[in-house]
């Protein structure tokens, strides 16, 4: 008996119209790229093991798809871990490659291998697929696609104020109207853990501080003493659970709190570069605004992190998020190279888009006209025609079948085509075509240039 195909969860086949919108955003997206001087490049699927694992923090090395060595490589191993008892070894031996997790750390493995052959600052981008062994629910899906640009080589604040400019800029496109672009710093969140003791725990204290959106107050104080953070330092950052105000009046209370870190008054510094002239620049229709609880758990971040909100009517997680990573191809053997990116979700982003219902009609996957078959001598007349329109841009096509009429014009209304050109014998004397709006059934004869004039 046949089995019942199905794809695996977190996956998705996508529809013609579905592919379309999806092209839309990637357009929208690539366009202002390359506006703002990003060049684009691409990285295989998968990398070696070693090149991802242990970039991500604990929770994201367990997101890592790993791939199985092909071959016999598994009956092998089995047989060294019952010799030899080791499974660090038994995992090495029969996965020494893994699917991508993001688009950042392949980008660093990148210019650290072909840093003879970059001129720096690089700014590149790259719209490619990443995969994570996620737990799959709404928005959250194990392959996924991830719109990245990255400037490396330059330590300039000002990468950061142009960073802002482009979610910006993109959404705007887009006609996402009233996202808001949250910007912290990781320097202020470790200078926060250094003025209450707990240096030690900053990535605990970071991950759980994250959280504060999803777990709320409690929530997030009971997972930082359950890391050993004490009760008198979560004291200490009582203010940072009620930071309210402006983005001046902000990083001016931050500037008290952290008056004895040196890291920290850097770090509030730097935002305060940043926010100034951002807002003296303006933006179109973003909201810029400083959440110092955003702490993103990735290890790599060392100064500004970016996390992009939807319009508040939407219910949906971030569509977009980055930050400054200083160290980040230190880990590749290639020292003081600053990198600076932000990455824009293209999946989540694709259902806010559809849930607002800001597609534009004219994005579709359809052609716009289809002509009638009425056999060999008028279709090949047709195909005269088609050939001319094809080559100015016009999307049309011939029914391949000398089908019944009514199942013609059944199939363009099924597939939303607008428009159909029937070609009988008195359109082949006069050397024109008949041209049926199929929505409001008007139908008018026309000669070639009518007729392109009519579906351009």
């Amino acid at each position: 008996m046949a089995s019942k195909p199905s794809i695996p969860k977190g996956t998705r086949d996508f529809s013609p119209t579905e592919v379309a919108k999806r092209h839309y955003i990637i357009q929208i997206i690539k366009s202002n790229f390359e506006k703002f001087g990003f060049q684009p490049i691409e990285t295989p699927s998968f990398e070696n093991s070693e090149t991802l694992m242990g970039k991500y923090g604990e929770e994201g090395d367990r997101l890592i798809f790993k791939i199985l060595n092909s071959g016999d490589y598994l009956a092998k191993a089995n047989a060294t871990h019952l010799e030899n008892k080791d499974s660090t070894k038994l995992t090495a031996s029969i996965s020494e490659k893994a699917l991508r997790y993001d688009l950042t750390v392949p980008f660093a493995r990148y210019v650290v291998q072909h840093q003879n052959e970059i001129e720096f600052p690089f700014k590149r981008y790259q719209i490619q697929p990443v995969w994570r062994a996620d737990r799959p629910q709404k928005g959250r899906f194990r392959e996924f696609f991830q719109c990245d640009a990255d400037v490396v080589g330059s330590k300039s604040l000002w990468q950061e104020v142009e960073l802002v400019q482009l979610y910006d800029t993109v959404f705007s496109a887009l006609g996402l109207e009233g996202i808001t672009i949250k910007i912290n710093n990781r320097k202020i969140l470790s200078g926060i853990a250094e003025v209450i003791g707990a240096s030690d725990k900053l990535i605990d204290f970071t991950v759980a501080l994250d959280k504060l959106d999803k777990i709320g107050e409690d929530g997030v104080k009971k997972e930082m003493m359950e890391k050993g953070i004490s009760e008198e330092a979560i004291e200490k950052v009582q203010p940072l659970f009620n930071f309210i105000g402006t983005i001046s009046e902000k990083i001016n209370q931050l500037s008290v709190l952290l008056a004895e870190s040196n890291e920290g008054i850097k770090g509030v510094e730097e935002l305060r570069f940043i926010c100034d002239n951002v807002i003296k620049l303006g933006l179109s229709t973003a909201i810029l605004d400083l959440d110092v609880t955003l702490a993103r758990g990735l290890n790599y971040y060392t100064g500004a992190i970016f996390e992009v909100a939807p319009p508040k009517s939407v219910a949906m997680g971030s569509i977009g998020g980055g930050g400054r990573y200083d160290d980040l191809t230190g880990i590749f053997g290639l020292k003081n190279m600053s990198g600076v990116g932000i990455s824009f979700g293209l999946d989540r982003i694709y259902l806010v888009i559809e849930e607002l219902n800001l597609f534009p009609e004219t994005v579709t996957a359809t052609s716009k006209a289809l002509f009638i078959n009425y056999g060999d001598t008028e279709a090949f007349y047709g195909l005269q025609a088609i050939q001319k329109l094809r080559a100015t841009g016009i999307k049309v096509e011939l029914y391949p079948d000398n089908a019944k009429v009514a199942k013609q014009f059944q199939h363009a209304d099924k597939r939303g085509i607008p428009f159909a050109v029937i070609i009988g014998e008195e359109e082949m004397e006069s050397n024109s075509f008949s041209l049926k709006n199929l929505v409001t059934g008007e139908q008018v004869l026309l000669d070639f240039e009518g007729l392109k004039k009519s579906l351009s």
